[in-house]
């Protein structure tokens, strides 16, 4: 069998197991996303190992990296999905709840879980390099079930969208701080430049990205909808995704769901028929494609035979605490900026997952030689278990609010 036909094979069954396990989530009274991320489990290596199958996947090897990168554009469009219902002028109004919780989000975890390292007695170096990786947040997961749950442009959303680009901003400049001060050992194919170039890079994206994005994205949609060519407005709003991930994070030092956000936002402010015809567009490639491959991808990069038994301990701990560190950091930061408690819980638990971008910044350390091979394997874990438990917790924080309108109707 060629090694497209291997390909078509793996989608189909993946994307219909993915659906089968999200509608069985649904009927369970949690989101559809919990149930993807099961399937992927399932299907990768902790369990069938599906890929591994010879008789079907003679290139499974191959086949998962293929995979892999097809998930990186759902992740991309799956934010650009969440910056397109963003009203920036309520974004700006919770921006010093944003900060507040982003920074505290990363320090938090930067500080506890350095003290869990150096405790289990592994070197400051790589428990402090540790805290990093388990201080960088992924919200795509959390802003798929909000937007499920059509609280996205909640206070508490709109919040946690903003805490996570500065989280991505903090984490970078640390992990670049970090490389600066501890060159030794670090492979030629990671980038350490020195901070100051880092965060120049970072501040040109975040203005002059940003402020083109703001003026030039509205109008291009809008302009290619009214020319004879099919799907005008959708084809910007994709390009532009594509195209603004790639620039923030190989200009901009900044993750690439940052600039698709980015993005979305932007074209958030075309006009109305325009952003109705994205709207729909994106949500049938999302959902009967990308966004499925994308939750089962992360199972398809866990391998939890991989935690010895005297790892787990230690794994089991990490993950209490970067679970704990999130909830405790970003919360605290949103209560300082004057949510109350029950919204600073919404906006700590939405900051749990690490995702995609805590296994980048952990690839980093193992290739390094900085991360040991079963520190890897425990990091691993726990971003699995992290991504797993923020679907049902954040349904969880937002079950009052989303009761009282029920309850308003009844009346």
């Amino acid at each position: 069998m060629s090694e497209v036909l291997q390909f078509f094979l793996a989608l189909g069954l993946m994307i219909a197991f993915a659906k089968i396990m999200g509608y069985f989530s649904i009927r369970l009274g949690q989101s559809a996303v919990l149930g993807e991320l099961v399937a992927g489990v399932i299907l990768g290596p902790s369990i069938l190992n599906l890929l591994n199958v010879h008789s079907l996947f003679a290139n499974g090897e191959s086949v998962e990296h293929t995979l892999i990168e097809v998930a990186e554009v759902g992740v991309l469009f799956l934010m650009f999905m969440a910056g397109i219902e963003i009203d920036i002028q309520s974004m700006l109004r919770v921006a010093r709840t944003a900060l507040l919780a982003g920074s505290l989000g990363v320090v938090a975890p930067l500080i506890l879980i350095s003290v869990l390292g150096v405790g289990f007695g592994y070197s400051l170096e790589a428990s402090l390099f540790l805290g990093l990786v388990l201080g960088a947040t992924s919200v795509s997961i959390s802003a798929q079930v909000m937007l499920e749950m059509d609280v996205i442009e909640s206070r508490e959303g709109l919040a946690l969208l903003g805490a996570a680009v500065a989280d991505d901003v903090l984490v970078i400049l640390l992990i670049s701080l970090y490389l600066a001060i501890n060159p030794g050992g670090v492979v030629e194919h990671i980038d350490s430049r020195p901070i100051w170039e880092v965060f120049l890079r970072m501040a040109a994206f975040l203005s002059i990205g940003t402020l083109v994005a703001w003026y030039a994205l509205p109008y291009l949609a809008a302009l290619f909808e009214d020319l004879p060519i099919s799907e005008g407005g959708v084809t910007i709003a994709v390009v532009s995704a594509l195209l603004m991930g790639f620039i923030a994070e190989y200009f901009g030092g900044v993750a690439a769901i940052t600039g698709a956000f980015i993005a979305g936002v932007a074209l958030g402010r075309t006009r109305s028929d325009v952003l109705d015809h994205i709207r729909y567009g994106f949500h049938s490639i999302n959902y009967g494609l990308l966004v499925p491959i994308f939750f089962v991808s992360i199972g398809l990069q866990t391998n939890l035979r991989l935690l010895g038994a005297d790892i787990i301990p230690f794994a089991v701990l990490l993950a209490i605490f970067a679970v704990l560190s999130k909830v405790i950091g970003a919360g605290l930061g949103s209560k300082l900026s004057g949510f109350n408690q029950q919204s600073a819980l919404r906006v700590g638990v939405g900051m749990i997952s690490r995702g995609e971008v805590g296994l980048i910044v952990a690839t980093i350390g193992i290739s390094s030689g900085i991360l040991r091979q079963d520190v890897f394997a425990a990091v691993v874990f726990v971003v699995l278990l992290t991504t797993l438990v923020t679907p049902p917790l954040v349904r969880w924080s937002f079950a009052e609010k989303m009761a009282a309108p029920q309850a308003a109707g009844a009346d």
